[in-house]
């Protein structure tokens, strides 16, 4: 729905709550879809939010709570009475309910799950880690047995009547509960009806076990296709499933996860977030931007009677170390995403480093050809625009070495390459730019003069 369609529904909720008309403000939101529901929800204050709550259906509370951000949805929690945060708690689906409760104050979670009704697969879901499959998963709704003939199957997915989440394929287990096959709903509709289970499942079944990251549940099921994923232990046991809207959620949140720490921010800010909140996150990564360009103005400080005799260099320190900055980040943006994806291996980035060199060199000798005839024509110094062309191609290089090698060893060694690799990259161009430039303009000093 439109946002000025949402911010309109907004006023007529407030309005209905300054009546205290409550069938009124309830009706409005009920006529949404979840999503909307919950971005309406977020944008009242937490006393409206805290008095509407209690007199909406326990389906939409459930609904709501589930649709807003983590944070949001922890804060409105903990405002609740602890009946009103059972009674939502029960109706969620279990893995959202064990996100929320990992997301509150522990005392109040454990006095939450002591009240749930069903708490046993709450439970189950919150030991493992939330950027785990296990806390990813939900438990499977319904679980084929591989004697079952298809008929059988048919009449215990009716009495089943899953209704939290859609049903695209049916999990086969044995006696032990470990996972054996795979059934489709396609395949259980068109096979005759006293076939076994065990002849029409597909025994190559694609699992993961609970500890497995999730972002490598995403790949699996975006290289796959796959509308579910199942969960198991180290032994095979069945656990639990991770379904598609699972996978939409995860790989928003590692998409953002990575263009904030691309752009230098470490953990997601929203855009109201208080100012104190944004210097927090920020404000650190910003002094250590001071200290890695204080390495660079030190190569520059090694120069300074180069830089005193031949003025006319430091009109060019925009441009050699900008445009290799701007390359190296089109290399790191490249690598870094290659390897969110699983598409690059950080022991075998040889062939990448190859393609990104030769790139280089190219892109080198065009700008700095180009370059290097702006600076003959500009300044008329022949020799100054040969050594800014050189430093140029040199530069490039430089950037696409950086671009690779480093994002490739911070992966190696288990730092978060969209972390930490802007700022050295960064500096690696720069650094270099300066000490090939001004080091080239030294050694042919006499010919500038």
């Amino acid at each position: 729905m439109e946002a000025v369609v949402i911010d309109e529904i907004l006023t007529e909720v407030r309005e209905a709550l300054a009546r205290d008309d409550w069938d009124r403000a309830v009706s409005l939101i009920e006529a949404l879809r979840p999503a909307d529901q919950a971005d309406l929800f977020s944008d009242l204050e937490p006393q409206e939010q805290d008095e509407l709550l209690p007199h909406l259906d326990v389906e939409d509370s459930a609904d709501i709570l589930e649709e807003m951000d983590e944070e949001e949805a922890a804060e409105v929690a903990s405002r609740l009475e602890m009946d009103d945060l059972v009674r939502i708690l029960d109706e969620m689906e279990p893995d959202e309910a064990a996100d929320l409760l990992g997301d509150i104050r522990p005392e109040q979670a454990v006095r939450a799950l002591e009240a749930m009704t069903d708490a046993d697969e709450v439970r189950l879901l919150m030991a493992h880690e939330d950027e785990s499959a296990g806390g990813l998963m939900t438990p499977a709704p319904v679980v084929l047995h591989r004697d079952m003939t298809v008929e059988e199957a048919i009449t215990h997915l009716r009495r089943a009547a899953p209704d939290t989440e859609t049903v695209y394929y049916l999990f086969v287990v044995d006696d032990d509960n470990r996972l054996v096959g795979v059934v489709s709903l396609r395949q259980l509709v068109i096979a005759e009806p006293e076939t076994p289970i065990e002849v029409i499942m597909d025994p190559d079944v694609i699992y993961v076990q609970a500890g497995t990251d999730q972002e490598e549940c995403a790949r699996l099921m975006s290289r796959y296709d796959l509308l579910a994923l199942p969960v198991t232990d180290a032994q095979g046991h069945l656990l639990g499933l991770i379904t598609h809207d699972d996978l939409v959620e995860v790989l928003e949140e590692e998409a953002t996860e990575d263009i904030y720490r691309l752009g230098g921010v470490p953990e997601e800010e929203d855009v109201d977030a208080p100012p104190w909140e944004s210097l927090r996150t920020r404000l650190p990564w910003l002094v250590l931007n001071i200290a890695t360009a204080l390495i660079s103005a030190t190569v520059l400080s090694l120069f300074e009677g180069t830089i005193a005799q031949v003025a006319a260099l430091a009109a060019f320190f925009p441009i050699v170390a900008g445009v290799s900055g701007s390359a190296g980040t089109q290399t790191l943006t490249v690598i870094v995403r290659s390897l969110a994806l699983g598409e690059v291996e950080p022991r075998r980035g040889l062939r990448v480093l190859a393609k990104e060199v030769g790139i280089g060199i190219v892109n080198g000798i065009a700008l700095g050809l180009l370059v290097a005839l702006i600076a003959a024509i500009w300044k008329g110094m022949p020799a100054l625009g040969l050594i800014v062309g050189i430093a140029m191609l040199l530069n490039l290089i430089a950037a696409g070495l950086a671009g690779v090698l480093v994002p490739l060893f911070l992966s190696l060694v288990g730092i978060d390459p969209a972390l930490a690799s802007p700022i050295l990259v960064t500096t690696t161009t720069d650094t270099c730019g300066y000490f090939i430039y001004l080091g080239l303009a030294t050694i042919a000093l006499k010919g500038l003069l």
